[in-house]
């Protein structure tokens, strides 16, 4: 599928100046993203040094793994944007990433979640299956009020051999994020075929950098495998709708 360009287009070239991001984990301490305020510091300075002028922030909430609550992501919030603010750092909102399971659906049953942006939120799926009850999950959360916006399709490997299932996927409300890593081959080979087909498809709504670490910055750095960047750049221009 994927096809040499004469000249090779790094991931980091097609960062535009004031881009809006929409998938990080740059709260110190609460995920698997930055584990202090340092962590946080040196992650925002990168990206902005790439172009990034403002992020929406998402911490996992994933029971028993990440017990995060509104008001853990808050707190986690006001203190590195009082530092952020000092070192005139790039502007930080947040939000949440909700792994999709039964406390999910208590979540947006009971109470309100952390959006993107009015009524946008982000979710993501198991690595290691769909839950059973997903488009059950996935119109209950719309009668709700909720936009869902699927983190990182192109990661679900299950996904990759019945692409037909990305399609009910668009059918029953989600817009698709795409990892922009993805595209240069950082999840693996198969996690950049299954990107490349999506975006050529045009099934990719936004794009997400989803930095947790050091190693995620360094990565955009290397060249996209895409034959055509044209969807890329597109659905990187779509995260304006998310500007604040």
């Amino acid at each position: 599928m994927f096809h040499f360009l004469k000249k090779k287009v790094f991931l980091k070239d097609l960062i535009p100046s004031g881009y809006v991001d929409i998938h990080s984990h740059l709260l110190p301490g609460i995920d698997d993203g930055a584990s202090a305020i340092e962590d946080t510091l040196f992650l925002t300075q990168e990206l902005q040094d790439l172009g990034f002028e403002q992020c929406i922030t998402t911490p996992h909430i994933m029971k028993s793994v990440w017990d995060n609550t509104p008001e853990i992501i808050e707190s986690a919030y006001q203190s590195a944007l009082t530092v952020l603010k000092k070192e005139r750092q790039l502007s930080l909102r947040y939000g949440a990433e909700y792994l999709i399971d039964p406390n999910f659906v208590t979540l947006f049953e009971t109470g309100s979640l952390l959006t993107l942006k009015d009524n946008y939120v982000l979710v993501e799926l198991s690595y290691l299956n769909p839950p059973i009850q997903l488009y059950n999950i996935l119109f209950d959360l719309q009668i709700a009020g909720y936009r869902p916006v699927l983190a990182h399709p192109e990661r679900y490997l299950y996904y990759h051999q019945q692409f037909r299932d990305y399609e009910k996927l668009k059918n029953a409300g989600c817009l698709f994020q795409l990892n922009m890593l993805s595209t240069v081959g950082y999840y693996g080979v198969e996690v950049a075929k299954a990107a490349e087909n999506l975006l050529q498809k045009g099934m990719i709504d936004y794009v997400g950098s989803d930095v947790h670490h050091g190693n995620h910055i360094k990565a955009f750095s290397n060249k996209i495998l895409l034959k055509d960047p044209a969807p890329l750049k597109k659905a990187i221009e779509n995260n304006q709708f998310f500007r604040w």
